[in-house]
């Protein structure tokens, strides 16, 4: 593998897709071919996939559907889109990965950790991130900005405050496990100042 694969993170409202451009305008100034992608999706399959699980529905869904639904379009995704595109020597920027399902399933929903990681290791084969971008702020200032966004709501979207506790809190603790992979950017700040701290991060990874 002669590419790079960074995800970015962060609870509902963080920003991540304002600073998904920055990051890919970054690389590609600095001579790398870019795929920008996202999970769940990235794949005809994988988009299928994510209008089940993002639709808002009044019967709800299991947890351990969510679970295996994820893991379904990210096994499509890794074969079709991250892994081809790692061996060709691009550089995959990727909206959510794997720190996402232990987040949400693990953290939110409350599945054992082990469970996911059991799937996770049979789904990724060796597959990880070299850099893990978690856009963090405080869970009410990201409701409020979803809110500021006038459009309907998804199903993750739609959960109460303390899901969203629970999802910061299990980053959070991920971050600390893993420092060198997953940095923390502090999305309540201005753009301007995001921004600086991501070149900075993203200059140490490809002088690496």
């Amino acid at each position: 593998m002669n590419g790079k694969f960074i995800s970015i993170e962060g609870i509902e409202g963080a920003g991540k897709s304002t600073q998904i451009s920055f990051i890919h305008d970054f690389l590609e100034s600095h001579g790398k071919r870019v795929v920008v992608s996202r999970e769940p999706g990235g794949t005809e399959l994988g988009e299928q996939i994510r209008e089940l699980l993002l639709a808002p529905r009044e019967a709800g869904m299991s947890e351990d559907a969510e679970l295996l639904l994820m893991f379904a379009a990210r096994a499509e995704h890794i074969h079709q889109v991250i892994k081809p595109a790692l061996q060709r020597g691009d550089w995959v920027l990727c909206d959510r990965f794997a720190d996402a399902t232990f987040a949400y399933q693990g953290g939110g929903r409350g599945i054992d950790r082990d469970r996911i990681q059991a799937i996770s290791d049979w789904t990724l084969k060796g597959i990880q991130t070299d850099l893990t971008l978690l856009f963090d702020l405080p869970v009410a200032l990201g409701q409020s900005r979803v809110i500021k966004r006038q459009q309907q709501k998804d199903r993750f979207e739609q959960e109460k405050a303390d899901f969203f506790e629970k999802i910061r809190d299990c980053y959070l603790q991920r971050a600390e496990a893993e420092p060198q992979r997953i940095k923390r950017i502090d999305a309540s700040r201005d753009i301007a100042a995001i921004q600086t701290q991501l070149a900075d991060i993203l200059t140490e990874l490809l002088a690496a």
